[in-house]
């Protein structure tokens, strides 16, 4: 059958029909404020109802950031909007007369790697998301992970820095302080105080503005030495806590998407040399591939549609 895929971000949500195969088949794309949780409701309804209007479908998958319960029915706590034991699933029935599965944004684009993208040929892979943030999905033994409490798949919470940069959770020195498109952005301004010779691509790309993650991609893929190293400050972070999640659960692909993997090569060759670096026992054990997503924007949408499905 048919089911519907809801992708919801900070400020709209996207929502998609999709079938069996993984097609989007329609697509809406709606506003929302963040900071009110009923409007971000009637706008998923709103999404579904348009949807329904022409195909015919017998699920709703959401996707949504932060910690969602092991029923898939509420959002525990959110980053970016205010949720907190937030029963979103039976907020959302109130509008929807369909079965509607709630889970976790980084979770949902893991999942449709794995069944449609870029991990369709194995069974175990770890899916990292790096935009702002770092998100993270597991899926081992065709299985997706979401642990006892269902939050697994938090990678980039794990604390890589003890006592390092502070992160918007609450503690010091998590990966995501270090291997995110946040991180790359705090790294490039500080070296554009400290070496302003060197930084006169991107301060140019910037103008008068700050210097965003964008501005580095560009200003790499055009020669520049400076964000270039940038880069691959960025992926030897990600190269690092590949290999320990290579230790942990010896998945055969690690998948990098999100909109800093934008930068391709620039991105995977620092991620793949520090990896190899730092794999544990290297040279006696297998050891897996760093692959780019292949789905992009429609992973959300489409994996959420899947889950809701199966």
């Amino acid at each position: 059958m048919d089911a519907i895929g809801v992708d919801i971000g900070g400020t709209k949500i996207a929502a998609g029909v999709v079938d069996e195969a993984g097609t989007v088949l329609s697509q809406v794309r709606l506003d929302t404020d963040p900071d009110n949780p009923g409007a971000i409701e009637a706008a998923v309804i709103s999404a579904v109802a348009q949807l329904r209007r022409t195909h015919t479908v017998g699920a709703v998958g959401v996707a949504a950031a932060g910690f969602v319960s092991p029923r898939r029915d509420a959002v525990l706590f959110a980053p970016n909007i205010a949720w907190r034991d937030h029963p979103l699933r039976d907020r959302l029935a109130a509008g929807i007369d369909l079965p509607i599965v709630v889970e976790n944004d980084a979770n949902a684009a893991g999942w449709a790697e794995f069944r449609f993208g870029r991990a369709r040929a194995v069974e175990d892979m770890v899916m990292l998301t790096v935009g702002t943030g770092l998100g993270g999905a597991l899926v081992l033994n065709g299985r997706l992970l979401r642990g006892a409490h269902g939050a697994a798949g938090e990678i980039g919470h794990m604390q890589v820095v003890p006592g390092g940069h502070y992160c918007g959770c609450g503690h010091e020195g998590c990966w995501e302080m270090y291997g995110s498109g946040r991180a790359l952005t705090r790294s490039a301004r500080a070296a554009a105080v400290a070496y302003p010779d060197r930084a006169g691509a991107l301060l140019e790309l910037a103008g008068d503005r700050k210097i965003q993650g964008p501005h580095v991609t560009a200003a790499a893929q055009a020669g520049d030495p400076l964000a270039i190293e940038l880069f691959a400050q960025l992926g030897f972070w990600l190269g690092v806590g590949i290999a320990d999640l290579a230790a942990a659960v010896d998945p055969e692909m690690a998948v990098v998407g999100g909109g800093v993997a934008a930068a391709g090569e620039l991105l995977l060759e620092p991620i793949r040399a520090s990896f190899a670096r730092h794999l544990s026992a290297r040279g006696y054990r297998g050891e897996l591939t760093i692959e780019l997503a292949e789905l992009e924007n429609e992973a959300g949408i489409v994996g959420a549609a899947d889950l809701a499905r199966h």
